[in-house]
């Protein structure tokens, strides 16, 4: 009997060790994201950024950059927790999509049918009925808000569920039903209210005890934790003004608007909940939720009649610039912007979690992707040490800096700061000495490079169009 389990050790063993050698390499394309988010975070103004990188079940990547609190030099972390604001909105979703599991509601019930008090007014006749799948593809005509100036400062004053219901009356409907597309907090604010009555549990105890325990999401909240405020909580800051700075914004509670805009949580919690997508899409068994639900979830069920954009039942869906189908949400709440992104057909995900206003979460998930995707074309040379060469040069005045460092035998050169990395990179083929030569598009080799050294052997300075760029300490 021994030589069979051998057999079988032996063959485990060689598959283990043939699938560890064609793992895919990142570690080169992990140390140029690492450089770029440093850098655009200075150039960008931030006060703090953490992001996280996911492959199906495993975070291959997190970091983070700055301060959560700068007036405390309370350093950002992935474990940082942020304001997620509108990505609350996937959960409200999740929840009515398990009641509609449960047989407890249809996408096709009317509002008025499940909220017996619901009385804002419809001034089409003609519309068609506001649904709850009209409402999670905010397609529904609602007016984005409740009747109050919540996203007012320095306040950021959120009525409760019930100041929501007192003035409902007082608003009416801005298209018939099924005609545009018009973003509702107000909407997924009713959405809550719907799994508060059907469910007949309390929105937040019923997202915790479903949703977020079953998922081991211990940092995540329906509310932003006060007593975590400045430490494991990040400080939000406004947009930058014409001084080149940003002032600190007050903390908040969404009261009523929780279940659009009020909850909490970090990138690595985020990780969890893109982890749990992508399992559940190959899975036979329910996890929450049914798999054709979650799949049904991610598929487009709204178009704008200008084909421009996209929604699935409370995800934003839409084409990537890879061809592939992404979905997720983005948040933009007083102090934060976020953003959890998923690509089904790759199964990365991304987010990014950043402490201020006016800025662009998803342009760094585009750029950390198009690094990964950079990397996966590679064949990977001789390893050869470029460390001598690695580091920031100055490009003043034509540019503010570059950053040269190793990728996959060769050098790769890139302008700070750069909106799109990639399409920014110059790849340097190594000659001899401290000479290489710049690869054309077309894999011929261009122009000479030469980096010079000074008296104790230090790379300090390069040469290139006979021009001189000298390295700088970062």
């Amino acid at each position: 009997m021994k030589k069979p389990i051998i057999a079988v050790i032996l063959v485990f063993s060689l598959f283990f060790a043939f699938a560890q050698e064609n793992k895919q390499d990142y570690s080169d394309a992990f140390k140029i994201i690492e450089v770029w988010l440093e850098a655009q975070k200075d150039f960008d103004k931030l006060p703090g950024i953490s992001a996280i990188i996911v492959d199906d079940q495993e975070v291959i990547w997190e970091g983070a950059y700055g301060y959560s609190n700068p007036e405390n030099k309370v350093k950002a972390k992935p474990s940082t927790l942020y304001s997620i604001c509108s990505i609350s909105k996937l959960f409200t979703s999740v929840a009515i999509m398990k009641l509609y599991d449960e047989d407890k509601l249809r996408l096709d019930d009317e509002i008025g049918d499940l909220l017996p008090w619901y009385d804002l007014k419809q001034q089409y006749p003609d519309s068609g009925p506001i649904t709850v799948r009209s409402i999670m593809t905010h397609s529904a005509g609602l007016p984005r808000e409740a009747k109050y100036p919540y996203w007012t400062a320095p306040e950021f004053d959120f009525p409760c569920s019930e100041e929501i219901k007192k003035k409902l009356s007082d608003q009416e409907t801005l298209y018939p039903a099924s005609t545009y597309f018009q973003y509702s907090n107000l909407g997924l604010s009713l959405l809550g209210e719907i799994v508060e009555e059907v469910s007949g549990v309390p929105f937040d105890e019923y997202i915790e005890k479903n949703i977020l325990k079953p998922m081991k999401m211990k940092d995540t909240r329906t509310i932003l934790p006060e007593k975590k405020y400045g430490k494991e909580l990040a400080v939000g800051y406004g947009m930058v003004n014409r001084q080149s700075e940003r002032g600190k914004v007050n903390i908040f509670q969404a009261e009523g608007i929780k279940p659009a805009a009020g909850f909490s949580s970090n990138v690595k919690d985020l990780a969890k909940l893109a982890s749990w997508q992508f399992r559940l899409r190959d899975s036979k068994e329910a996890e929450i939720l049914k798999p054709s639900t979650l799949k049904n979830m991610h598929n487009v069920h709204w178009m704008d009649p200008n084909f421009d954009l996209t929604w699935g039942l409370g995800f934003s869906v839409y084409k990537g610039s890879d061809g592939n189908k992404w979905v997720g949400h983005g948040g933009n709440c007083p102090g934060y912007r976020t953003a959890l992104r998923l690509n089904t057909k790759s199964k990365k995900a991304y987010s990014v979690m950043i402490n201020a206003n006016g800025t662009t979460p998803d342009k760094y998930i585009r750029g950390m992707n198009a690094i990964l995707n950079k990397a996966e074309d590679e064949d990977i040379d001789d390893n050869i040490d470029f460390g001598d060469y690695t580091g920031f040069y100055s490009e003043q005045p034509w540019y503010a800096e570059v950053y040269i460092g190793s990728w996959y035998g060769k050098l790769v050169c890139f302008d700070l700061p750069s909106d799109e990395p990639v399409d920014d990179m110059t790849f340097l083929e190594h000659i001899e000495g401290d000479t290489f030569r710049r690869i054309r598009d077309n894999d011929e080799l261009g122009e000479y490079v030469t980096f010079e050294r000074d008296e104790k052997g230090k790379v300090y300075r390069y040469k290139w169009f006979q021009n001189y760029s000298k390295k700088i300490d970062n």
